[in-house]
């Protein structure tokens, strides 16, 4: 049997971590272009304040407005160097370190004149720089330079690095409570059905699955639901058919044996004896009938009933019934009429369906009245060939009519097997006309009458 723990483990921790590779990418490329951007603005906010001074140079480029422009620089997060066409520092905003005056000795002839990149790499180097040229009268009379400290920009990166770490692990957080609260509520109805399941197999057909929800976990659960439930009807029907066939069966037999026991007294004359023996030959042959019967309905589940169609006319095939129970017609006076359409024709098995057609004038003539007529009426409708036996007779309930064609089953519960036959000849009706793709119904009024009605495809 499946754990269905695991299942909503394994639903659970496959759904987390395909979040949290999706996450980790999603919040990647989000972190990376953020600092891309960052960075590309700080780089570009300083060549705009390089070229912001070299503007104001270009203008006045006088000892003064180089001093202004480097006190201007003193207080502020950048540093400014103002140097002369032959390398002359001409004002500086901070003192020179080492590192800057390596980037004083950069090649100057692809200069940009709205500025230009000297170093970006703020993950190794101290500074990030730019260059700006000083055209004056237009020719280069300096360059001004503009650096920035790495440290600001790795301490922004920093502040970056937390906000998204306390981010990730908030959604974490949250994604996980949101996974183990859906696995298991989609798991809770598995688990359900799953407990459902095995007391089924345990034989236990009370299933009770009140699942809800419009998906196909509920439809799931119906199917399972209507399962238990024909399962139920089923094992009933099982139930019921074997104590059907017992008591059906102990009835011959408690005459065959009561009767055989006085048979063999040497008191009893030969008339009595013979009429023993008559009543015994009879029970006998409703035995044999039960279990022919039973057998032919075996055979038809179990798909091993041959059907042999051959184009029969089914006026011919009805007329031959009809001269059957002429005489069992008598005994009641009950007159049988044949109305038929001389071409129809159907293919049907010859023996079978002459089975399907003697089951039905018998039981049409065991419930109807004496001096009474069973009409049997051919037609053809549309592609159908449709065959009505029409009966004047107490007529069925209509709590009953749904049942008449179930095994064993008898309107009249206090019939006789002599006058109410093994209770399977509806049955095997159904199943026979079926087997020849056609449909039999039935409709009745009480204290009227009865019709059958065959529907066959021509």
């Amino acid at each position: 049997m499946i754990n269905t723990k695991s299942i909503s483990f394994k639903l659970g921790l496959s759904f987390l971590l395909l979040t949290i590779i999706i996450e980790t990418l999603l919040f990647s490329i989000l972190y990376f272009s953020l600092v891309n951007t960052r960075v590309n603005e700080e780089i570009r906010s300083l060549i705009n304040r390089g070229n912001s001074h070299r503007d104001v140079l270009e203008k006045h480029f006088t000892d003064e407005t180089i001093k202004h422009v480097a006190l201007m620089e003193s207080e502020a997060d950048t540093k400014v160097i103002v140097l002369s066409i032959s390398g002359e520092v001409l004002g500086s905003s901070h003192s020179l370190d080492k590192v800057m005056r390596e980037h004083l000795n950069v090649n100057k002839s692809h200069i940009n004149k709205n500025g230009t990149i000297i170093h970006s790499d703020w993950r190794h180097e101290n500074y990030i720089s730019t260059i700006s040229p000083i055209t004056v009268n237009q020719s280069i009379r300096g360059y001004v330079y503009m650096f920035q400290k790495t440290e600001s920009i790795l301490h922004l990166i920093l502040k970056l690095k937390i906000i998204f770490i306390i981010t990730m692990m908030v959604t974490f957080i949250i994604t996980l409570s949101a996974i183990l609260y859906l696995s298991g509520r989609l798991t809770r109805p598995l688990i359900k059905m799953t407990e459902e399941t095995d007391k089924m197999a345990k034989g236990d057909l009370s299933v009770s699955l009140n699942i809800s929800s419009n998906d196909e976990v509920s439809e799931l659960a119906d199917a399972i639901q209507h399962l238990a439930s024909e399962l139920s009807y089923m094992k009933n029907e099982r139930n019921e058919f074997l104590a059907t066939v017992a008591h059906e069966l102990r009835t011959p037999l408690t005459f065959i044996r009561g009767y055989a026991d006085i048979a063999q007294r040497n008191t009893l004359d030969e008339n009595e004896k013979h009429d023993y023996l008559k009543i015994i030959k009879e029970e006998a042959d409703r035995i044999t009938d039960l279990v022919q019967d039973l057998l032919l309905l075996a055979q038809i589940e179990q798909h091993s009933f041959a059907i042999n169609k051959t184009e029969l006319k089914i006026c011919e095939l009805l007329e031959s019934t009809k001269e059957k129970f002429a005489g069992v017609l008598m005994e009641k006076h009950i007159s049988l009429t044949l109305q038929c359409d001389s071409d129809c024709k159907a293919n049907v098995d010859n023996q079978r369906f002459n089975q399907v057609l003697q089951n039905l004038i018998m039981n049409s003539y065991q419930y109807a009245y004496s001096h009474s007529t069973i009409k049997i009426k051919v037609n053809t409708i549309d592609n159908f060939i449709q065959i009505s036996i029409q009966v004047q007779g107490v007529g069925i309930p209509p709590e009953d009519i749904p049942h008449i064609f179930k095994r064993f089953y008898r309107v009249d519960k206090s019939r006789t097997r002599s006058t109410g036959g093994t209770g399977l000849g509806l049955a095997i009706v159904k199943e026979i006309v079926e087997l020849h793709d056609g449909t039999v119904s039935v409709d009745s009024e009480l204290g009227i009458g009865t019709t059958f009605l065959i529907k066959l495809p021509k």
